[in-house]
């Protein structure tokens, strides 16, 4: 390492602890999956954004149960930077769980999100804290361009939320990914919404507040592979059409509806043609036609019916929505252990994770656990 990043590093970390006492003002939340070979680099830029803000920030970086190095990897970039921490999941929980976990764990008067693989460039964050400054609570990053995606993927994103915003009563802006800025109301809000579904984009416009759009253009992935192939994304299409609406179950109630009028229309036909003409209908394909309809229409509406009561039932089981194996960074201070014992609590959502809570706050305070 040579002496101008030496004296660079301890440079930062002095600016960083010169005043102990004042509180973070701004967290970054960067979820990470298998991004080993982008991660320095991301965080590189990421740094030299944030310190021209002239903010104490922090920066957690939420390794999503990787298979790689990337864990390894946010390690070693934590014990060369005291501003960095870092949570290790046991196992891939998902991206919305990491950015869950990392709000849970962020104390700055304000949260940015923001994805490792640098399509959604760190120096757009300066604009985003203007706008936060000028008193709004959601400060959210609009795509006006996207390089490197295909045509279906643009295609398939644009028809997604379209449809959400007729079937759902809160309207997703359109072109809008998780890259945004949350003020701790804001962020606090969220927090107390404690569903195992989450499609964030969706809960977060669910919040309302004052919310703004800065247009950036979206950059080519920098190295790795998309963490949402085409089948992931339609989970999370899926999760946030049946988090945010009813509409799918009503549907079957219309679609029942539709097959018997067509059905007593077919009865009056047959009973008129037979009446009036003397003649019938020959055959058995308007029967079999019919029979195979009515069936996948049942199965269908079953199919719905059967989804959201799994969802039910999987939020009836009160599990946590995540568990870490690995906390790399945080000091222990009473405020961060009681936000954490708060998280588990939510999470969990039962007596015993209330307990759990609770030894944890007392341990803070050097208090003996029970």
């Amino acid at each position: 390492m040579s002496d101008d990043t030496l004296h660079s590093a301890a440079g930062r970390q002095e600016n960083y602890c010169q005043h102990p006492g004042r509180p973070i003002e701004l967290s970054v939340v960067v979820p990470c999956f298998n991004e080993e070979e982008g991660l320095r680099e991301a965080n590189r830029r990421l740094t030299f954004s944030l310190e021209k803000l002239e903010l104490r920030f922090e920066i957690l970086y939420v390794d999503d149960g990787s298979s790689d190095t990337t864990f390894a990897t946010a390690r070693a970039l934590q014990a060369d930077d005291s501003r960095i921490r870092v949570l290790s999941f046991s196992r891939n929980f998902g991206h919305q769980m990491a950015i869950t976990a990392g709000m849970q764990h962020a104390t700055g008067g304000a949260v940015v999100v923001i994805d490792a693989d640098l399509q959604d460039p760190p120096e757009v964050i300066g604009d985003l804290v203007e706008q936060w400054k000028l008193g709004h609570d959601v400060v959210y990053g609009l795509r006006t361009e996207r390089e490197g995606e295909s045509a279906f993927k643009l295609w398939s994103a644009q028809l997604f939320y379209r449809v959400i915003s007729r079937l759902s009563d809160t309207e997703i802006p359109l072109n809008v990914g998780d890259f945004r800025l949350m003020s701790r109301r804001a962020v606090d809000a969220f927090l107390s919404m404690p569903e195992r579904d989450r499609f964030v984009r969706g809960m977060v416009s669910w919040l309302g507040f004052s919310q703004v759009a800065v247009p950036y253009r979206r950059a080519p992935r920098m190295a790795g592979e998309t963490k949402y192939p085409f089948f992931k994304m339609l989970r999370l299409a899926a999760d946030g059409i049946m988090s945010f609406s009813i509409v799918p179950l009503q549907l079957a109630t219309w679609l029942g509806l539709a097959s018997a009028m067509i059905a007593l229309l077919g009865i009056a036909l047959i009973l008129a043609n037979r009446l009036f003409t003397r003649s019938w209908v020959p055959g058995w394909a308007s029967i079999t036609i019919a029979v195979l309809f009515m069936g996948g229409a049942q199965l269908v509406c079953l199919g719905l019916i059967g989804e959201y009561l799994g969802r039910t039932y999987g939020e009836s089981k009160h599990r946590p929505l995540y568990l870490i194996k690995a906390r790399l960074g945080f000091d222990g201070t009473r405020q961060e252990h009681e936000r954490f014992s708060q998280a588990l609590g939510q999470a969990a959502g039962g007596r015993a994770s209330e307990i759990m809570g609770a030894q944890v706050a007392r341990m803070s305070r050097g208090e003996p656990s029970e």
